[in-house]
């Protein structure tokens, strides 16, 4: 195992770079995955930014668009840490919507949102139509989670140490651990990952090349 320390922009390239030598006849789905503490949107834009200046097009997708509606989310409280990693993304709804119908033999038609968390409702976005070679970024946390991990065709995790997740936690937030510890357990991400990277730092991520010998 070697762990090289890059540029927030030389990840994004490598990612990208990765991409675009899949040879795949539907969009490439890649899932940037990580605790809200590491905002893996932002490294998720920067994929998206990478893959566009080389010369396709990338769609992005929040996990965030795709929640259940708080009935659901909040029937046993705003911080069970147990809800939040079974009942709050709407899974059926992003593999129906967007991984699936991207995926081999899928129509390419995709919602980019589907639910507005703020308001309590449907986004009511419509159906808009990827062509094959474009690139689906997906961003959240527990997206490599058994129910998802198989539909994306590439993988990143973005790591933090416990001290770096409490170090990094809002005020009234750390009701998250004990989910984020339950996810590492059960799923053990930073195994089961294409692209393994060290993300205390944001300023200074480290890519993990685990075949290194």
């Amino acid at each position: 195992m070697h762990v090289r320390p890059v540029s927030p922009m030389a990840l994004a390239g490598e990612v990208a770079e990765r991409v675009i030598a899949l040879t795949l006849e539907h969009p490439v789905r890649v899932a940037v995955d990580g605790p809200p503490q590491a905002d893996p949107a932002v490294v998720a834009d920067l994929i998206a930014e990478a893959v566009r200046d080389r010369g396709r097009a990338a769609v992005r997708v929040r996990v965030d668009d795709f929640l259940r509606p708080a009935s659901v989310r909040f029937e046993f409280g705003r911080t069970d840490p147990d809800a939040w990693y079974d009942s709050w993304i709407d899974i059926g709804g992003l593999l129906r919507e967007v991984l699936v119908p991207l995926g081999p033999d899928g129509s390419l038609r995709y919602v980019p949102r589907l639910w507005d968390a703020a308001r309590d409702r449907a986004t009511r976005a419509p159906y808009e139509t990827a062509p094959p070679s474009a690139v689906v970024i997906v961003d959240g946390p527990f997206l490599l989670r058994h129910e998802l991990r198989w539909e994306f065709d590439l993988t990143v995790h973005l790591a933090l140490t416990p001290a770096a997740v409490r170090r990094r936690t809002a005020p009234g937030e750390e009701w998250r651990a004990a989910a984020l510890e339950r996810y590492e357990e059960e799923i053990a991400p930073q195994d089961v990952c294409d692209v393994l990277v060290r993300y205390d730092d944001p300023r200074h991520p480290a890519v993990v090349d685990r075949d290194t010998q």
